[in-house]
């Protein structure tokens, strides 16, 4: 998920203008999404807002920190984890990075 950001964060304006800044976004709400069910079980998980194509590498960071940080105090949610690292896999596919 670092090495994702950082490829983000790397490329030109057009290429984020393209499908990559909306698949980096796209990740990060899903994964803030899976941190705020890990710690807030029961709550509604806000959704996180989108700051353009330039912020969304930091979003992303944030929510992968986040996700980890939610998991490492519950690791009995390993399906969790494994989902999430498909979801980078199939992100750094879709923004070709």
């Amino acid at each position: 998920m670092d090495h994702l950001a950082d490829r983000l964060r790397a490329l030109p304006q057009s290429r984020l203008r393209g499908d990559a800044a909306q698949a980096g976004l796209d990740l990060a709400r899903e994964l803030a999404v899976e941190a705020q069910r890990l710690e807030h079980p029961g709550r509604t998980p806000r959704v996180m807002p989108d700051d353009g194509i330039f912020a969304v590498a930091d979003q992303l960071a944030v929510a992968g920190h986040d996700l980890a940080a939610a998991l490492a105090a519950r690791p009995e949610r390993s399906d969790v984890l494994d989902d999430a690292v498909r979801k980078v896999a199939a992100t750094r596919r879709r923004a070709g990075v």
